[in-house]
């Protein structure tokens, strides 16, 4: 059985495909690749840019007449509450990206239940509506840690979008189903997509898009991926995944994306370096093609929640 035929589409017949469009809010000195050379206790003396470059996202969006979902850093709702405001006013989606941007393989158990329940009330009371969604920082959720996502759908979380079909050194679940479907819990106690599980499905997992190329996944909807890859070779995976398989893609980037002038680490090693700073003078012209090549709209008014 092919991935097109275990997934379900969320789209009506004869419609032209609606993609999903993420936004992953964070600052530069918060992602993973630099958590050695910035660890949070000194987070708070960093220059903060995600407010700016955050608006500078929406505007983008807003001359475009597109809606996103936006997945907020606990950590920066505190400090822009703001922010949180204007892209809940906009009529975009306020989803959590947890607190702390700590990933979820280095926290216990106990930890991540609070980390996902605070900033969840935290968006909830700024945005003032229910936040449905959940992205790990980093894609971190694992088959070794299945009790997250008890722990999501304790906290009332509807719909999980951590789950990268691929092999990478920081994230990846590589036999994962490619599209949108109902997560399940088994009899052992792990989590399974439910297209190959019996039981009862209790949360929608939402995976980063791939493209399959010679029976693997490769990266093609966003991230250091969009800055890599020539835009044309991104813009043809992302029409095969509309035409050929019939199924919307999951886009995502990040604010600090749009920001070559942003402030540069040290000692994080050239492979951070090189993740992080390539092209990010590119992103900007890139997504403006992007916006005007696919139809998008938010997750959770893909999902119908």
């Amino acid at each position: 059985m092919n991935d097109a035929t275990q997934s379900y589409s969320i789209q009506p017949e004869n419609q032209k495909v609606t993609n999903l469009l993420s936004i992953d809010v964070e600052d530069y000195f918060q992602v993973s690749a630099f958590e050695r050379v910035s660890p949070e206790a000194g987070w708070g003396a960093r220059e903060l840019r995600v407010e700016g470059n955050t608006e500078r996202v929406l505007s983008l969006l807003d001359a475009a007449g597109i809606k996103a979902t936006f997945f907020v850093l606990g950590w920066v709702a505190e400090r822009c509450p703001q922010l949180v405001r204007c892209i809940a006013e906009g009529g975009h989606e306020v989803a959590s990206h947890g607190y702390g941007h700590k990933r979820v393989g280095l926290q216990s158990q106990a930890e991540f239940r609070e980390d996902v329940r605070r900033s969840k009330a935290l968006l909830e009371d700024l945005s003032g509506s229910e936040v449905s969604g959940y992205r790990a920082p980093s894609y971190s959720i694992s088959r070794q840690i299945p009790w997250a996502f008890d722990e999501l759908l304790e906290a009332g979380y509807r719909y999980d979008s951590s789950i990268f079909p691929i092999r990478h050194d920081f994230y990846g679940i590589p036999d994962w189903p490619r599209f949108i479907g109902p997560a399940v819990k088994i009899a052992d106690g792990s989590w399974q997509s439910a297209n190959v599980a019996n039981g009862e499905p209790t949360l929608v997992e939402v995976p980063i898009s791939t493209v399959r190329i010679g029976g693997k996944n490769l990266p093609i909807a966003g991230g250091g991926y969009f800055r890599l890859l020539p835009y044309v070779v991104t813009r043809w995976g992302l029409q095969r995944i509309n035409r050929t398989e019939g199924q919307p893609f999951v886009f995502y980037l990040h604010p600090w994306e749009f920001d070559p002038g942003q402030p540069r680490f040290q000692g994080a090693g050239w492979k951070s370096n090189f993740r992080h700073y390539l092209n990010l003078d590119k992103t900007e012209g890139r997504f403006r093609r992007l916006l005007g090549d696919f139809h998008f709209g938010t997750i959770r008014a893909g999902l119908n929640l």
